[in-house]
């Protein structure tokens, strides 16, 4: 399968650019970011708390089948409809630290927009230490599944 979210990783540098294309209105692609009902869908997590607003901050929690609970939050930093997000990001109990997501949305026509994410951890390991997980597949999928549920919605 080949896989369409890109993942630049520069060597020795602390932090990566990940960027991918739908065939999504733009509207459409940052509600995927921004609405709690659609980020549980594809996420498949429970949004325990979602505040869009600056200074506003979020909670999600996962259960995995054998019932473990993990958590990730962060604080809302900047956040312009259909434009930028700008968060922290924590994965309780994980080792990659505290992150910085910056989430650039752009329109490349009417049916079709583009996500940016430049997300910068606390040093060059805790990068390592996420690239090692299987992020990318992950992600790939997850993006996948924005695609497939927002489909359904346009």
């Amino acid at each position: 399968m080949e896989q369409k979210t890109k993942i630049h990783a520069e060597e020795g540098k602390q932090d990566l650019w990940i960027t991918r294309e739908f065939d999504l209105p733009l509207e459409l692609l940052f509600r995927a970011y921004s609405e709690a009902d659609i980020i549980e869908q594809w996420m498949g997590t429970k949004v325990l708390k979602l505040e869009n607003k600056k200074h506003g901050s979020y909670h999600f929690e996962t259960t995995d089948p054998k019932g473990n609970k993990y958590n990730f939050h962060g604080a809302v930093h900047e956040y312009t409809p259909n434009k930028r997000i700008v968060r922290t990001f924590e994965f309780e109990g994980m080792p990659m630290g505290i992150q910085l997501e910056l989430l650039e949305f752009e329109e490349l026509g009417p049916d079709t927009s583009k996500v940016t994410i430049h997300t910068i951890f606390e040093s060059v390991e805790k990068r390592e230490q996420q690239l090692k997980m299987p992020f990318a597949y992950g992600l790939n999928m997850a993006h996948n599944r924005i695609q497939e549920l927002l489909n359904q919605l346009k």
